[in-house]
């Protein structure tokens, strides 16, 4: 079974940058491709980026150019740098790790509000 942490969200303005993490515990053998989601009120979750085990990365075209995701395989764990942060923003963001298996992580809030 495998466990994943988030931690980074919070309250900004419009402009300002998050950095969110999401560490993977538990029997992790492999970790495959790594990804973050994001869900908005009354709104069906999207994929935002993902990154594959040798790095490559891919972005949701909404985010491409602000946000960043990158992995620390030593550490289990993913991040996803949010700069020029915009009220759209404005969702529960999720990690999925895939081990063999995907697991998702609890969701954690982030609000960009002025």
């Amino acid at each position: 079974q495998v466990q994943l942490v988030e931690s980074g969200g919070g309250l900004v303005q419009p402009g300002e940058s998050l950095r969110l993490s999401c560490a993977a515990s538990g029997r992790i053998f492999r970790l495959n491709v790594m990804s973050w989601y994001r869900q908005a009120p009354g709104k069906e979750r999207e994929l935002v980026a993902i990154i594959s085990s040798s790095g490559t990365t891919n972005y949701a075209d909404s985010v491409k150019g602000r946000f960043t995701i990158s992995r620390d395989n030593a550490k289990n764990t993913v991040y996803l740098q949010m700069n020029s942060l915009k009220p759209e923003d404005t969702a529960v963001y999720y990690c999925k790790v895939n081990t063999g298996f995907d697991s998702w992580g609890q969701g954690i809030q982030v609000t960009v509000s002025s």
